[in-house]
């Protein structure tokens, strides 16, 4: 059950409206997710929207942007994103083996995944500097100084999705992550 105000999408007024027939236009419905942040603040739901355009057109593919909001959510704790990114990680191209293996910290058999998996884990599970050797590791593995800038932005889009279902506890509206 959410914590915060929560509504019947087709209960919605306003902004939030016209977000949620935006993405129910794009996806054919509007997850639960989207629906409390909208419901509250359509502001914050038309910005975190907006950083996940951002992103689609960033230096990163869908796979591994899939793959930093695994490792994110995994340390996060946010079993509503796992789930969605589960889902969606699949449909990137992720094997599920892949996708348990990033959630956590295995190697899967792609060095430039582990290598950005690991970074990503690092970066969010560890507070000060990032060590430079975890730098020259993704660094190594091919990743470009634009791609690890565009990794710290899918970094940010998640946290606060993250950050929103954990204070919400967001019900699951896809299918639940191993």
């Amino acid at each position: 059950m959410s914590r915060l105000f929560n509504q019947p999408v087709s209960e919605a007024t306003g902004h939030a409206a016209q977000l949620f027939g935006a993405i129910k236009g794009a996806i054919g419905m509007v997850p639960n997710a989207y629906a409390a942040i909208g419901n509250n603040s359509p502001v914050a739901l038309e910005a975190a929207l907006n950083l996940d355009a951002a992103l689609g057109k960033s230096s990163l593919s869908a796979k591994e942007i899939e793959v930093i909001k695994l490792a994110v959510s995994q340390d996060a704790g946010c079993d509503y994103c796992l789930a969605a990114h589960t889902l969606m990680g699949g449909k990137a191209g992720l094997s599920k083996d892949a996708i348990k293996g990033v959630r956590h910290g295995q190697a899967v058999g792609d060095a430039r995944i582990d290598a950005l998996a690991t970074f990503v884990h690092t970066v969010v599970s560890t507070s000060g500097d990032v060590p430079a050797n975890v730098l020259l590791a993704v660094k190594q593995a091919g990743y470009s100084d634009a791609q690890i800038v565009d990794t710290l932005l899918a970094v940010a889009s998640i946290t606060f999705t993250n950050l929103f279902n954990r204070v919400n506890v967001t019900k699951l509206d896809f299918p639940a992550a191993d």
